[in-house]
């Protein structure tokens, strides 16, 4: 952990301006200091009782409900609605967006407080000294807007760069003709209709000679497309995304291309076997667009990926990144925390057929809020004989997604190797639906014997459990005498808390996730019914027979 003073962030917002274009009653009520603080928006709904809202919460503005002659007032005072069916105040920074009716009558209104924040910058001033492009991502109202603004000031006038803003609905540099002073030197190009954003980013790049394009809000497979031609041009490009973190980019077809975006790669035997996967894997089709990346998680705590690629590369595999946080404390200073990166795979060479699994990883760290819950004893001695290590179980998915069996794998750290040929597998894990449909692979399982277990559908709980399942047989649990005793005596008892454990504080009480348990027999389901109540939390016995299981629910 390294911390930094960074400089005080200073705040300029102009609300008087804004509230004097409010009805007469709101901007009495929003006269007094405190009612301004940390003010986000207005909302006046016809018939409706006028609205603040803050961070976390809203307050009724008096009690008086909205007239159609207070919308009708209020409109007047502001300049005309763009396509986007939003306005401003000219030389603010303020937003006001239109909610209309059918027949295109005004019914609402959101007035939006503009902030001219100075300081925030610091929090990835080093990443503009780069001249790499940068993407900041966040859910609304995080504050991206507020930071991309004061990123193109710092860039035009403390780094001297030649920097356009595309502003599609003026809230970067303000309404009317004069941008507002916080863009600093900054130039800005209006956008007559939002459809147009992405050819008045390329007219940018043709007409102005910028080195740097400053973008508000991508959104589209065409601005996507822009924002790829405008960087493979050399010109550095800081713009901002919807998404709450970058795994969400790589999901969204639409804009997984700004994240370099994903294609199906089908390998070959030998590279399959090398790298222990399905021969049909997804890959990174290109370089990144923004090899820079910052998820803004609050106004005062930001996630920076420095290496884009890598991180997409991580996430393809099922593995989870370590980007670097930044927060800012109380005192103004900022605190970078840096998290171990996950190493980096080796070449795996040809190996034996069944390697041993990897090493468990330990234990994660308990919740600080959750009291330490003492575990029952069990009641037989803990041998001091270590069990052998197994090889892993080899398993042929039909119908079931490569990349899903991966990630039931990893996620639960089962020891289990996904192979191509039913004659390689000791076990088939098949889809219901497309194990009908292949008679032939049935047939070639009876004659080498291999067992199949069919589940109903391509979910990752039902490859989880199924695998579980799987992997008990292999075992030979199911054969386990009917008092519970598996040959393990405490270890098991212990593994089995333990399990109960970790489901309980990872996903019914962090998540509020029901979770079912693996099966176990009856004195081990009552010990893990102890625990689970020990947390005040019900559960229930589900299955028949050998694979009855434990299921808790949340509060």
């Amino acid at each position: 952990m390294a911390s930094a003073p960074i400089t005080p962030q200073r705040i300029t917002d102009d609300l008087d301006r804004l509230l004097a274009v409010l009805p007469a009653a709101v901007r009495a009520a929003l006269e007094p200091a405190e009612a301004r603080e940390q003010l986000l928006e207005v909302v006046l709904d016809l018939g409706r009782v006028p609205e603040a809202r803050y961070p976390g919460r809203a307050v009724s503005l008096g009690d008086a409900v909205v007239e159609r002659s207070d919308l009708a007032a209020v409109v007047e005072r502001l300049g005309s609605f763009g396509g986007d069916n939003r306005a401003g105040i000219e030389r603010t920074l303020h937003r006001i967006s239109a909610i209309r009716n059918r027949t295109g009558t005004i019914v609402g209104l959101t007035c939006r407080v503009g902030r001219a924040v100075f300081g925030t910058v610091a929090m990835v001033r080093d990443l503009m000294d780069s001249g790499q492009s940068l993407l900041l991502m966040g859910r609304p109202g995080v504050g991206k807007t507020t930071a991309l603004r004061e990123i193109a000031r710092v860039l035009a006038d403390e780094l001297g760069k030649r920097v356009v803003v595309i502003d599609t609905s003026n809230e970067i540099a303000g309404d009317g003709d004069i941008p507002h002073p916080a863009i600093g030197r900054a130039r800005r190009m209006q956008v007559a209709k939002p459809e147009l954003q992405h050819q008045v980013m390329i007219e940018a790049v043709e007409n102005h000679m910028p080195e740097v394009i400053v973008i508000d809000e991508i959104g589209t497979e065409l601005e996507a497309q822009a924002a790829r031609t405008i960087a493979e041009r050399g010109v550095m490009l800081v713009a901002t995304a919807h998404g709450n973190e970058l795994a969400n980019l790589v999901k969204n077809p639409t804009l997984s291309d700004l994240v370099g975006g994903i294609e199906s790669v089908t390998l070959g035997d030998e590279e399959a076997r090398r790298r222990r996967t399905q021969k049909t894997v997804l890959e990174r089709a290109a370089e990144p667009t923004f090899p820079l990346a910052v998820e803004m998680h609050s106004r005062h705590r930001w996630l920076v990926h420095r290496d884009v690629a890598r991180t997409v590369d991580l996430l393809l595999r099922g593995q989870q990144p370590r980007p670097q946080v930044r927060e800012l404390d109380g005192d103004g200073r900022l605190h970078l925390q840096d998290e171990p990166q996950l190493p980096v795979q080796p070449p795996q060479w040809p190996v034996p057929q069944r390697p041993l699994p990897p090493q468990p990883r330990p234990a994660p760290r308990r919740p600080a809020e959750l009291s330490p819950v003492p575990l029952p004893d069990p009641s037989e001695p803990s041998p001091t004989a270590q069990p052998l290590l197994q090889p892993p179980l080899l398993v042929c998915g039909v119908g079931v997604s490569a990349l899903l069996l991966e990630q039931a794998i990893r996620s639960r750290r089962l020891p289990v190797q996904c192979v191509d040929a039913v004659e390689d597998a000791d076990v088939v894990l098949a889809l219901r639906q497309q194990l009908g449909q292949q008679p032939e692979l049935r047939r070639q399982a009876q004659r080498t014997g291999v067992p199949i277990l069919v589940i109903k559908s391509d979910s990752l709980s039902q490859v989880q459990r199924g695998l579980e399942r799987l992997l008990q047989r292999h075992d030979g649990l199911e054969e386990a005498p009917a008092s519970g005793a598996t040959g393990n005596g405490a270890d098991d008892d212990l593994a089995a808390l333990e399990e109960c454990r970790l489901a309980v504080e990872q996903l019914v009480l962090a998540k509020g996730e029901p979770v079912e348990l693996l099966p176990r027999s009856d004195r081990v389901r009552r010990l893990q019914a102890e625990l689970a109540g020990r947390y005040q939390l019900a559960s229930a016995d589900f299955g028949s027979g050998r694979q009855q299981r434990l299921r808790i629910f949340p509060r």
